[in-house]
């Protein structure tokens, strides 16, 4: 029984990592990562192949994919894009877990036609998660129903950023004062579509409010675990200081409640600098 957590990225100033091989560090900590420097460009071959060689085996990516794709071109007339990116990140294999296909929040109930034609013309290799922002999404209900029947119908999974915490109280730092200009307020949806569930979670910078308002993904998750699914869970924090400990701390919260889940491994200390004296 294994569960995935991760940041938004492997690297921050404040975590402390070595310069060097910052993902293999990151690695040692969490079992997931977040792909987004991907959605602002396609990485080269070459630098992919160093992202696998420093993880396992069993380490999962969500990689979002390009806003030339998403964004620009609106998921359209965008083959070349697809294949280049594909060919980039091949060297990933299943670490791969997932292609994040986040949508503007002006992607609508009528665009769900362009989206069902760009599905089914991915390659079957990969799995799925798609993420929308648009408000009907989260409340009106036949756009929820037919987006829903869509992605379960194509063993998609609907990715939930969940931005609840972050609202609940007026900001306290220049860094939740600008999440709060920034990410998506919309209702809080935990509904799986399928056997690889992935959620965003977004807390505050305050520790304590975080953990509080995470106790409904600790039950959803033991639930899913329970189920026999794999889900995925990705802590942030506006400033994600300390995202990197904030992961494991949610994970051991849910193996607390399954102590049959397989522990994250254990963070390899640094060796300190040789010296001559």
């Amino acid at each position: 029984m294994d569960l995935h957590v991760g940041c938004a990225m492997w690297s921050h100033a404040r975590w402390g990592l070595p310069q060097e091989e910052r993902l293999g560090s990151y690695a040692t900590r969490c079992n997931a990562v977040e792909g987004n420097t991907t959605f602002y460009a396609t990485p080269s071959r070459t630098t992919v192949e160093t992202w696998a060689a420093q993880t396992p085996a069993d380490f999962r990516f969500v990689i979002k994919l390009p806003k030339t794709i998403t964004h620009e071109g609106r998921l359209g007339d965008v083959g070349d894009q697809v294949r280049a990116f594909l060919h980039a990140i091949e060297p990933l294999g299943s670490r791969a877990h997932a292609l994040w296909v986040q949508l503007p929040s002006s992607f609508s109930p009528s665009d769900l036609g362009v989206l069902a034609t760009f599905l089914r013309r991915m390659p079957a290799a990969y799995n799925y998660a798609v993420e929308v922002r648009h408000r009907a999404f989260f409340d009106h209900a036949p756009s929820i129903g037919d987006l829903e029947r869509l992605l379960g119908g194509l063993d998609t999974e609907w990715v939930p950023f969940d931005t609840v915490t972050l609202f609940e109280s007026p900001p306290t730092s220049d860094a939740e004062r600008d999440a709060w200009t920034k990410k998506p307020r919309v209702p809080r949806r935990s509904h799986a579509l399928t056997e690889r569930p992935i959620v965003r979670y977004l807390g505050r910078d305050d520790t304590t409010k975080t953990v509080e308002g995470w106790h409904f993904w600790v039950e959803t998750t033991a639930a899913w675990l329970r189920e026999g699914r794999s889900p995925t869970v990705f802590i942030h924090t506006p400033d994600n200081a300390e995202a990197l400990t904030l992961a494991r701390r949610f994970h051991d919260e849910v193996r607390a409640q399954l102590p049959d889940l397989t522990p994250l491994p254990e963070p390899v200390a640094e060796e300190p600098p040789l010296t001559l004296f």
